[in-house]
């Protein structure tokens, strides 16, 4: 028993040390502890989704199955691809930010706007438009983009420019994804841009890509922004189950390093070059490894091996569908 108290004590030390981490990079663009008048405006794919993709009836990428959302609210689906919170949703608690709604919740009015934020985020989202096609529905990053500008001018005529114009320049911005550009498109030889491109050319495709929309954003008002690079996605199930081991992918996770590095120098520069710019790169990848690497420490027994049960549900989820 004292084991087991031991180890949950720890597992929650070390996971707020890992939000931690992300915290302080959202602190500092802040520059103070938020309060209402400061909102968020999310971009992003499954890690950061809070719903719309539910409203997206022909999406095959919706969190609709019974064990999302068991641990959060009512304990039902509600469109996060988690249990409970997402890492968005725990960063924006400790900040004391309003939760932002989903684009497509029906309850979104610009008075909720002003006072919440938006999240665009859309599971199977990605930098390239032409990722994750075979979900059929999603947001890609430029569609986010795209409906942001639209929540831009109901803002403008509820408020007027001036006013909308601040609101936006002194909201938080948010843009977390990339891993499906690789999981749901350059790693599967059914989409163009895997026999298109190396590695090398296809990362520096994203990065170009990544920088125009970055740029279009700072053009719409965005100066406080933190883009969240890629974890070990090597180590998801769905890699790890294409393997005959069963262990992680280093190849894949190569690639997610390699793009991190040359996303940091964008967030560098852009944030040097774009005007009252504060552009920052937020990376979790060596906390999220560490973990994989040393359960224990978070209080994880064994994060390998599978029960018979976990054996089938695994081949059970973890298709070329699964995101």
């Amino acid at each position: 028993v004292y084991r087991e108290k031991d180890m949950a004590a720890r597992g929650s030390r070390s996971m707020k040390a890992m939000v931690a981490v992300l915290l302080v990079l959202l602190v500092g663009l802040a520059g103070r502890r938020a309060s209402g008048a400061v909102v968020q405006f999310i971009f992003g794919d499954s890690l950061s989704e809070v719903g719309n993709n539910n409203y997206l009836r022909k999406s095959l990428a919706r969190a609709a199955l019974p064990w999302y959302g068991i641990d959060f609210g009512n304990g039902m689906p509600n469109g996060r691809f988690t249990n409970g919170r997402t890492v968005a949703d725990i960063i924006g608690d400790k900040m004391g930010l309003p939760r932002p709604p989903a684009f497509l919740d029906p309850n979104v009015n610009e008075d909720v706007i002003l006072q919440q934020g938006l999240n665009y985020a859309s599971g199977g989202g990605g930098i390239l438009n032409e990722t994750s096609s075979l979900f059929i529905q999603r947001f890609s990053l430029y569609k986010q983009i795209e409906l942001f500008q639209g929540t831009q001018q109901m803002i403008r005529t509820k408020i007027g420019e001036k006013a909308a114009n601040k609101f936006f320049q002194e909201s938080l911005y948010v843009v977390a994804l990339g891993s499906n550009d690789f999981i749901n498109n350059f790693l599967l030889p059914v989409y163009t841009d895997s026999w298109t491109y190396n590695g090398e050319t296809f990362t520096n495709y994203l990065i170009s890509t990544l920088k125009s929309q970055l740029t279009v954003l700072h053009s719409l008002g965005a100066r406080k922004l933190t883009f969240f690079g890629l974890g070990p996605m090597g180590c998801i199930p769905l890699q790890r189950f294409l393997t005959s081991s069963g262990e992680c992918q280093e190849s894949t996770n190569k690639l997610a390093l390699g793009f991190n590095k040359k996303a940091t120098k964008l967030l560098q520069n852009l944030s040097r070059t774009l005007p009252n710019a504060t552009f920052r790169f937020g990376d979790a990848y060596d906390v999220v490894q560490d973990v994989i690497d040393n359960p224990v420490k978070y209080g994880k027994l064994n994060i390998s091996n599978k029960t018979k049960e976990e054996e089938v549900s695994l081949h059970a989820c973890c298709r070329p569908r699964s995101i």
